[in-house]
């Protein structure tokens, strides 16, 4: 399959067309928080971006960022190509439970160990996502974990169409 027509980059912007697979880590200097519960559940200037043809970045956040309580054991599991073997967590606030929000990988493969102790999540899931201040728009699709800020261009995997990328 072809790939799609790249979005037009505007000044600052990076196109997710240019980044590799297989995906590549980047160390994360921005502030980060996540909001849920009507409490900022994380907040953190250290993190990782996983970047991966197609696919705006997935943040990977200290699990020490996370306020206590709120990462807990959820259901479930996944597999990926990539990092390996995924377990999901529900991020819990009160009385406000987001299942299956979040994942981590306990023993990510080779090349992804800078992974271990970081957490990733589903920003629809969450009242909000911020990076350096900008709310993030969610990945298309469900299933992808992407985050979607002013910075990249797309298409994004996950937009109607997509399944063949």
């Amino acid at each position: 399959m072809t790939q799609p027509r790249r979005d037009p980059l505007r000044p600052g912007q990076e196109s997710v067309w240019d980044y590799p697979r297989p995906p590549a880590l980047r160390a994360c200097t921005l502030p980060i928080e996540v909001h849920l519960g009507g409490s900022i559940v994380c907040r953190t200037t250290t993190s990782w971006q996983v970047l991966e043809t197609s696919h705006p970045p997935t943040y990977y956040l200290p699990r020490e960022s996370f306020a206590d309580g709120v990462l807990r054991a959820g259901k479930g599991s996944s597999f990926c190509e990539w990092k390996g073997a995924a377990r999901y967590l529900d991020l819990v606030v009160g009385e406000r439970t987001a299942p299956g929000a979040a994942w981590f990988y306990p023993q990510p493969s080779a090349g992804y160990q800078a992974l271990v102790g970081h957490v990733a999540l589903y920003a629809g899931a969450t009242d909000g996502c911020f990076v350096d201040g900008e709310r993030v728009l969610p990945q298309p699709g469900g299933f992808y974990g992407g985050w979607i800020t002013a910075a990249v261009a797309g298409p994004f995997k996950g937009e109607p169409g997509s399944r063949g990328w």
